[in-house]
């Protein structure tokens, strides 16, 4: 399970919308070979089908797809959004913060699940997530 490795961290990204911001993590999980780029064409068509349902905290977006799509191995990708864009949701837009999820199993997806639960949960974390300077800062975090 890779979680803020430096390869699948990406701070600050220019974005123009949802979509964007959800190729910009998904990217990293291709780019560090955890994952197809088909995977990412399922992250984006779960939310056009399903909508914001990502969205799961005030400015938090947790995009994901299913693992057959394309994952090869358990692993969270990380966008800041350099500005926030809408997602659709009526209680947690705007979104500045991107977890592309990719998991290669249910109990992976269960395991990645909980990692970011007890991340996410605490708000001193993200407070350290939205102001790291750099993915190194990040890697710290979780240590």
């Amino acid at each position: 399970m890779r979680l803020f490795d430096k390869s699948l961290v990406n701070l600050d990204i220019e974005v123009k919308d949802a979509e964007e911001a959800i190729r910009g993590a998904g990217q990293l999980l291709v780019d560090s070979g955890a994952a197809e780029a088909s995977y990412v064409e399922a992250m984006l068509a779960a939310y056009r089908e399903k909508g914001p349902y990502i969205v799961i905290a005030p400015h938090i977006a947790l995009p994901h797809a299913k693992a057959e799509s394309g994952v090869h191995e358990a692993a969270v990708a990380f966008a800041r959004l350099k500005e926030p864009v809408k997602f659709g949701h009526a209680d947690n837009d705007p979104v500045d913060l991107v977890f592309a999820l990719g998991s290669s199993s249910s109990s992976d997806h269960i395991k990645l699940l909980r990692t970011l639960s007890s991340l996410l949960t605490d708000p001193a974390n993200i407070e350290a997530i939205r102001s790291a300077k750099s993915a190194e800062e990040l890697e710290n975090l979780l240590k």
